[in-house]
């Protein structure tokens, strides 16, 4: 019998990606939305998630098993880009970014576990980013709900061994997406001090996002971790110098390594 996959976040951009490919090599694939209507012309079934609201999550994963009777492969996807100076982001856009990018893939996880004991087996991959291994200047939330999302996985990992359970990492740096238009800005304001620095930075981001990689890439690799039998615990998945700035990171000294961000965003 094929695979099951669950992917949330399927609609667009990296999930999408994944989704189409996954089903392509004969996995029985549903990816999720939170509003599945817009996408009518979706090649994979979606079901209405939203995991920021703990309901919509007991209610497609019910509705999937109800299909399927097994998850087999969870992967994690669904995510929000936040940018802006920490000192002006509101408070509440913190929260918020937290609530997508940390609590609601550990609850959908939550959701997902007891099924997959019942069968015996699962894997979960949580899409981070490789944003989450430093932090980033005018990206400090992201980089932080990303990371959170890594250091949390070794934790459960260990703790789901006993039921033949696995957990990894995905990190991917920069891919042609739709991220940046579904991101939540801090407005560049006239009255800022960070005015100058967070302009040149917003659009050197939005420009590294149309230049990235193509998600296609993303969805071979994670083929890959689904047929490995013993996979790692964390994966990195992008151009070669985004990859390679943390292994950077590991060896330079705290200050030099901060030099070498600083320049890079012209700060």
């Amino acid at each position: 019998m094929s695979k099951v996959v669950l992917i949330t976040g399927g609609s667009s951009g990296i999930g999408k990606a994944i989704g189409e490919y996954l089903q392509s090599k004969g996995f029985v694939v549903y990816g999720t939305s939170r509003n599945p209507s817009l996408y009518k012309d979706s090649k994979i079934p979606l079901v209405a998630l939203d995991v920021t609201q703990p309901e919509t999550i007991t209610t497609c994963i019910n509705s999937v098993l109800k299909e399927t009777s097994k998850i087999d492969v969870l992967i994690n996807n669904a995510g929000a880009g936040i940018t802006g100076p920490i000192e002006e982001i509101p408070e509440e856009e913190m929260k918020r970014n937290f609530e997508t990018n940390f609590f609601g893939p550990i609850n959908v996880i939550k959701a997902i576990l007891p099924s997959m004991r019942n069968h015996g087996s699962g894997l979960v991959i949580n899409i981070t980013s490789i944003a989450g291994y430093m932090g980033l200047p005018y990206r400090g939330i992201y980089s932080a709900s990303k990371g959170a999302l890594e250091l949390i996985t070794e934790a459960f990992r260990m703790e789901l061994k006993a039921f033949n359970i696995d957990m990894v990492n995905v990190a991917p740096g920069d891919f042609a997406t739709n991220i940046a238009a579904g991101r939540y800005h801090a407005p560049v304001k006239d009255n800022s001090p960070y005015k100058e620095q967070y302009g040149k930075s917003l659009d050197m981001m939005d420009a590294h996002v149309d230049e990235g990689n193509d998600p296609l890439e993303m969805a071979k690799s994670i083929l890959k971790i689904i047929n490995t039998r013993n996979p790692k615990i964390h994966y990195k998945v992008g151009a070669f110098m985004q990859k390679f700035s943390i292994v950077l990171k590991r060896i330079l000294p705290d200050k030099v390594y901060e030099k070498l961000l600083m320049n890079h965003y012209k700060i």
